[in-house]
């Protein structure tokens, strides 16, 4: 089982591929999540990739594409996978079915989680996370209870630099037009499944739904 999760930033893809990934045990393959530790490293190809994050910039298709194929390599995807955040342009769609099909494998499904752009700004803006120890909270939905500080460790927490509102805002604005190509794609290969965004809770019952057959 191959599925796909698409949605602009902060509409709860990461999540929902996390439980998809826990309940039916598959691999969560997370491009955003690879970009942001490629662009902490000091070599060449992290500091173009953190030049395209810190400007709000969709990385280019020969990197997102180079980087997906050498992550591919390194998971065991016999029983599938749960890709979240790629494929960001129609010509990384198109790629990434040619690279399935090399492996004789296919998508099965992919989830377009639709929600107000105005309230993704909001939620991702005020995200803040500890670098030391991974978690993360929401200064609005789910502060700490000290402000600015890690409930689990003490350390101190920060403003990624992609998250900020002026670069959130661009990210949002470079991503919709792709994004609607995107799903118009997936909706001519009749895989496309809208799910709109509600609770986390409710959002995950639609896609297991679906999954399972049931809707």
């Amino acid at each position: 089982m191959n599925l796909i999760l698409l949605g602009l930033p902060g509409a709860g893809k990461g999540t929902q591929a996390k439980k998809i990934s826990q309940e039916y045990n598959l691999p969560h393959i997370a491009t955003g999540d690879i970009f942001r530790l490629l662009a902490e490293e000091e070599t060449p190809i992290g500091e173009k990739i953190k030049e395209f994050l810190d400007k709000g910039q969709l990385v280019p298709d020969e990197y997102a594409i180079m980087i997906l194929r050498e992550k591919i390599k390194k998971v065991d995807i016999s029983k599938g996978f749960v890709l979240d955040g790629y494929p960001r342009t129609v010509y990384q769609a198109k790629v990434l079915k040619e690279m399935l099909a090399e492996m004789d494998t296919q998508i099965d499904m992919v989830f377009y989680i639709e929600v107000d752009p105005e309230r993704l700004v909001e939620r991702i803006a005020g995200r803040r996370v500890c670098l030391n120890c991974g978690h993360s909270y929401h200064i609005k939905y789910n502060p700490p209870e000290q402000p600015g500080i890690c409930d689990y460790c003490g350390e101190e927490l920060i403003l990624r630099s992609d998250d900020r509102e002026e670069t959130v805002r661009k990210r949002i604005h470079n991503q919709l037009n792709e994004l609607n190509k995107i799903t118009d794609y997936f909706q001519e290969e009749k895989i496309l499944k809208v799910i709109n965004g509600g609770s986390i809770e409710e959002v995950y019952v639609e896609i297991k739904k679906a999954i399972e057959g049931e809707s």
